[in-house]
């Protein structure tokens, strides 16, 4: 097989399964694994996928992640909208999950007035409710530098004595097919125990999370509604799948 359809052929599986093993590419191209590997590393280099040990992800699948202080002077006023939209949504006497996030941090400020207590994974969060004299409750677990949240098994059973009225959730990739997800198995493991206590979900993203993916699975759409402020097409397109809280 010739190179460029070779290529081709591996664009195509990436465009099909976001994640392609190296032997799943040897079997379908005939080709050897050195073969394949040079031609993942020119794919690589012209900016077409990401190489991983294996295999090659799609090139806008999130492996990595921003630390919480990276994040946070990003999209300041979109944040302070999504966050005013979700806030407006929170009654007096409600029990409330805020996950670590500075979308969900941006809430904060709009809750000082409201009766209700909150449960939450994040240290900074905590910090700023305290702040704002609003009822806070911490859950334990491993604390994790990069976004400063509390996570993994320790985390997940500490929640698991509260309900929640409604929980709202940051996320690194919101996708159409692959749902909703977020690098770290150990957060996504905590994400998904808020949604599965909580009545309602609610997860805050600015639009550059919106056909996005990341390595761990929190849930499908269909498990929380998205807060953006996104274009009417992106909107429309996501309606399909989940109810669309537009900011805008």
């Amino acid at each position: 097989m010739l190179t460029k359809k070779r290529h081709q052929l591996i664009l195509e599986l990436l465009a099909r399964e976001e994640v392609v093993k190296m032997q799943t590419i040897v079997d379908q191209t005939g080709a050897s694994e050195s073969t394949i590997r040079r031609d993942l590393s020119q794919l690589e280099s012209a900016g077409h996928l990401r190489r991983v040990h294996g295999g090659a992800t799609a090139n806008h699948m999130q492996i990595d992640e921003p630390s919480y202080f990276e994040k946070s002077d990003r999209f300041v006023e979109e944040k302070d909208r999504i966050a005013q939209a979700a806030a407006d949504l929170i009654e007096d006497g409600m029990y409330v999950y805020l996950d670590a996030g500075t979308t969900t941090l941006a809430i904060v400020p709009h809750l000082e007035q409201k009766a209700i207590t909150v449960v939450t994974n994040s240290l900074p969060l905590a910090n700023t409710l305290l702040y704002h004299r609003i009822p806070t409750f911490v859950v334990g677990g491993q604390l994790k530098h990069s976004t400063q949240a509390l996570v993994g098994y320790n985390a997940r059973e500490g929640m698991l004595i509260y309900h929640f009225d409604v929980a709202f959730l940051g996320m690194n990739g919101v996708h159409p097919t692959q749902g909703f997800t977020t690098p770290d198995p150990e957060e996504a493991l905590v994400k998904k125990t808020a949604i599965e206590l909580a009545k309602k979900s609610y997860v805050l993203v600015d639009e550059t999370k919106l056909d996005e993916i990341s390595f761990s699975r929190v849930a499908s759409l269909r498990a929380a509604t998205i807060i953006t402020m996104t274009s009417s097409e992106q909107e429309a397109k996501y309606s399909q799948y989940t109810e669309v809280v537009n900011a805008k």
